[in-house]
């Protein structure tokens, strides 16, 4: 008996078969038309075939797969493409998402979309073309095979450069000054190794923060995305390998990226890891043997110092300049400024100064390191263990 076993039907009039004799495959031919391919399935407790029509041209049904404000951007895309009917390129639409509070999600709903509720999704109803855009989760050989024209992906980056979750976040910390937007169709099993359909480049803005180039490839994207679909056969036709050659990972933010280890890091380095991580995650240091949130960057700042010249050279030291209300920090090549901090609570530069900058403050405290932000280091440990360590020129205490 027949076990799902399926033909395929592709434009050269080729047959894929699984098992099926020669007069199974030349009474199954006959069905094929010139403007649909066929898919046809053989249950193993029914004795007929089922024959699925797909696509071979627009309009396409679609399922998407996304969830964050990123994603969003392409959903509203489909689901006005889907709407537009002289236009022609998406017939049908359904999405399939994470959490309950992901953008997707409430847009879906909010929209009446058809919803399917990861990883239960409904393979008995059929698509023409998936498309997956900052999901996070790898999307299974079987439904990737369910897609006759594959599962579409819009990633924010150049592939092969910046694989991985978070590329706006890299292309902003490691000073890119150029990326773009990817269409590529998704293999099983890794992230962002298929081959591309379409790919453009966007040069990116001087002092651009990772929000604001996301919204930008956000819109980019989308409209490479509707540009794919109205002529995705040519562009599957035309699809080229990812070169071996500049490959890179760009993993997930997370709160140990931000530490600011003063001896090491430059002034304008600084400023890119605020840029890319800083509306999201707070800068921070240890002040006393305490962690404290740097805020309110204000980026590299010229300092000269007449009253206490030493400090310009100890990476860390601290000094109120009153005239901007700016907390000055000495770090690896320079000085960079910091408008507020958050110690117990958040506190202006001014009021930082005045509870523990401030001279009689400082007659009251025995500590030698009471003007210095110490530096503070995770090095993993074998067995994924931390060794957590404050760092003071360069040793740890």
């Amino acid at each position: 008996m027949w076990n799902l076993n399926y033909l395929k039907f592709i434009d050269q009039g080729r047959l894929l078969s699984q098992g099926l004799c020669s007069n199974c495959i030349a009474r199954l031919r006959q069905c094929d038309g010139s403007h649909r391919r066929g898919l046809f399935l053989l249950s193993r407790n029914k004795s007929f075939v089922t024959q699925i029509q797909s696509a071979s041209k627009p309009p396409w049904r679609v399922l998407f797969f996304g969830s964050d404000g990123f994603a969003l951007e392409s959903l509203k895309r489909l689901h006005v493409s889907r709407d537009d009917t002289k236009a022609g390129v998406v017939g049908s639409l359904e999405v399939v998402t994470l959490s309950r509070d992901a953008p997707v999600r409430t847009y879906a709903e909010h929209h009446r979309l058809p919803l399917h509720h990861w990883p239960d999704v409904d393979l008995s109803k059929q698509f023409d073309v998936g498309v997956v855009v900052s999901f996070g989760c790898l999307i299974k050989e079987n439904i990737i095979n369910k897609m006759p024209n594959g599962i579409l992906n819009v990633h924010p980056s150049l592939l092969p450069r910046w694989r991985g979750p978070a590329p706006i976040f890299h292309a902003i910390l490691h000073g890119d000054s150029v990326t773009g937007v990817t269409i590529m169709q998704i293999r099983p099993k890794r992230f962002d190794v298929g081959p591309i359909l379409q790919q453009e480049l966007y040069e990116v803005p001087k002092n651009c923060t990772a929000d604001e180039l996301g919204a930008t490839l956000a819109v980019v994207g989308s409209e490479m995305l509707m540009d794919t679909l109205k002529h995705l056969p040519e562009r599957i036709a035309n699809r080229k390998e990812q070169p071996k050659e500049g490959a890179s990972f760009a993993p997930k933010i997370s709160s140990r990226m931000a530490w600011i280890i003063w001896e090491e890091h430059s002034c304008d380095y600084i400023d890119r890891l605020f840029r890319a991580i800083g509306s999201r995650i707070p800068l921070k240091t240890m002040w006393m043997g305490n962690p404290i949130k740097l805020l309110d960057f204000v980026g590299k700042c010229n300092v000269l110092f007449t009253a206490a010249p030493y400090l310009s050279s100890v990476p860390g030291s601290v000094h109120y300049q009153k005239e901007s209300n700016t907390l000055l920090v000495r770090c690896k090549d320079g000085w960079v400024g910091f408008k507020a901090v958050n110690f117990k609570k958040r506190l202006s530069a001014a009021d930082f100064f005045n509870g523990y900058l401030h001279q009689s403050v400082l007659k009251k405290s025995p500590s030698t390191n009471t003007c210095l932000f110490q530096s503070y280091k995770e090095t993993p440990f074998p067995g994924g263990h931390n060794n957590n360590m404050l760092l003071r020129n360069n040793t740890p205490f």
